[in-house]
């Protein structure tokens, strides 16, 4: 079993804070509606976890992120934006590439929606994937 830390991150995470957001931080930023969330993972990703209803929501697949830069900024009104993936690499890329957009107060989740279904919500599933294929644990 490993153990997490207050911020949510398992002992030996290589936190990047220019980068990243803490769990728990990202939480408590989400569920008091001071930021947005933008899921990168695919549709099928979503179908097996989701983090719940902490508040303002956007799906935009890494892949297709250009295409929902308009509705981010809506949804963001001017908010920091937190990015989600599966296990925190594709949500990098996805702060980095808002970033570059011009959505300057932009982080990763850190450890995506593996590390929040351990250190913070245990009903959120875990999932394997392969591909777009995902398979509960």
């Amino acid at each position: 079993m490993v153990d997490f830390d207050e911020r949510g991150l398992p002992a030996g995470y290589p936190f990047k804070p220019s980068y990243e957001i803490a769990p728990t931080e990202a939480a408590r930023m989400l569920s008091e509606g001071r930021a947005l969330l933008v899921d990168v993972r695919l549709a099928e990703e979503r179908e097996v976890a989701r983090v719940g209803s902490l508040g303002d929501e956007v799906h935009a697949p890494l892949h297709q992120l250009n295409e929902w830069l308009d509705e981010i900024e809506e949804a963001a009104q001017g908010r920091p934006i937190l990015t989600l993936c599966h296990r925190g690499v594709r949500s990098i890329k996805a702060a980095l590439a808002l970033r570059s957009c011009g959505f300057e107060d932009t982080h990763s989740i850190a450890g995506g929606i593996e590390n929040w279904s351990l250190a913070l919500d245990r009903t959120v599933p875990r999932y394997t994937r392969d591909g777009s294929v995902c398979k509960r644990l």
